[in-house]
C-alpha cells in the first residue's frame, strides 16, 4: 500500500474548539501517505490559527464563502489527488491504525467503498449504540432506505466510486449523507471493517442534525431523487416507494401538530403524485 495516496477531506466551519483533535488523529496515523484537504467553509472564529499550528506540506488549505458541508466536501474532492478518498468531520477523530487497516481490508476484499465501526461519544461520555444502528456489509440498499447506515467519518471510497455516486447535493442543508449513500448502496457492495476505529462525537446543539430544521423533508427529497433516477429494479422501486410513503406520513403528521396544514397537504400531495407514477420537480422539496 506504500504507493497508495489517500486524500482526507475535512470540511470545517467554526470548529476551532474541536478541530485540533481531528487533526491530531490524522497525524497519528500509522499509514503516512496521505494528503489532508481542509475546506474552511467561511469560519469566523480561530479555526485558521489552529490549522496554522500544523506545519506540514501534506496539508492543503482551501477557503470558501459559507456554502454548507456538501459544497465544502465537493470542493475538496474536486481539488484532491488521491486514488482513495477518506471523509473526516472536523469534530470526529480516528484511532491510529484506522487508515492502515481499512485500506488493507478494502484491497484484500476488492471493495470500492468501505467503512469502519465506530465509538459514540455523546456530551463527553461514551454510550452504547442501539442495535438498529448496527452497520451491515455487502448489498443493503433496501435497509438503507429507512435510515443512514454509513457514517462519513468512517468511510473511504475510491475515485472510481466517487465518479459514480457523487457529488453531494448542495441543495440539502442536512441529510446529504443519507442522499449520497442511497446512490452508493445501489451501485456497490459496501465493506465493513468491524473494528471501532472511528470516534464520533455528538450531542451538541451546534451540530447539523440538531440545528437544521425539517430533516424529514430532506430525506423525502433524497427518496424522490432515487425513485426518479431510472436505475431501480421493481423490488427496489417498491421498497423505496413504501419508505417514501412512511416518511411523507410522518412529515405530514408533524406539520399538522404544528399548525402547518398547508405544508402538510402540499408534501402529501407530492407523494400522491409519485405514488401515481408522476415525476415531480426537486425544486419543490428544498
Amino acid at each position: 500500500m506504500d504507493d497508495t495516496l489517500v486524500s482526507i477531506i475535512l470540511p470545517t466551519y467554526n470548529r476551532a474548539d474541536y478541530i485540533r483533535s481531528a487533526l491530531d488523529s490524522v497525524f497519528s496515523q500509522t499509514f503516512r501517505n496521505w494528503e489532508l484537504v481542509i475546506i474552511d467553509d467561511g469560519s469566523t472564529d480561530d479555526t485558521v490559527a489552529v490549522i496554522n499550528d500544523y506545519d506540514d506540506s501534506r496539508i492543503v488549505y482551501l477557503y470558501q464563502e459559507n456554502r454548507g458541508v456538501s459544497a465544502a466536501r465537493n470542493h475538496g474532492i474536486e481539488k484532491c489527488r488521491g486514488q482513495y478518498i477518506a471523509l473526516l468531520d472536523s469534530d470526529d477523530e480516528w484511532l491510529p491504525k484506522k487508515l492502515e487497516k481499512q485500506l488493507r481490508y478494502m484491497q484484500e476484499n476488492d471493495f470500492e467503498i468501505c467503512q469502519t465501526d465506530e465509538i459514540w461519544i455523546r456530551n463527553g461520555k461514551r454510550v452504547n449504540q442501539p442495535k438498529k444502528y448496527s452497520k451491515p456489509e455487502g448489498w443493503f440498499f433496501e435497509s438503507s432506505l429507512q435510515m443512514c447506515l454509513i457514517s462519513p467519518s468512517c468511510t473511504i471510497f475510491t475515485r472510481k466510486a466517487w465518479d459514480v455516486i457523487g457529488p453531494f447535493d448542495v441543495e440539502m442543508p442536512s441529510c446529504e449523507d443519507y442522499d449520497m449513500w442511497l446512490r452508493a448502496c445501489l451501485a456497490y457492495p459496501v465493506g465493513l471493517l468491524s473494528e471501532r476505529l472511528t470516534v464520533k462525537h455528538g450531542g451538541r446543539s451546534d451540530q447539523l442534525s440538531n440545528c437544521v430544521p425539517c430533516a424529514d423533508l430532506h430525506r423525502i427529497r433524497a427518496l424522490v431523487k432515487i425513485l426518479q433516477c431510472g436505475k431501480l429494479d421493481a423490488d427496489q422501486q417498491a421498497a423505496a416507494m413504501s419508505e417514501l410513503g412512511s416518511k411523507a406520513k410522518i412529515y405530514r403528521q408533524g406539520c399538522e401538530k404544528r399548525g402547518k396544514k398547508d405544508e402538510a397537504e402540499r408534501v402529501w400531495n407530492l407523494f400522491c403524485m409519485m405514488r401515481d407514477g408522476k415525476n415531480i420537480s426537486l425544486n419543490l422539496l428544498r
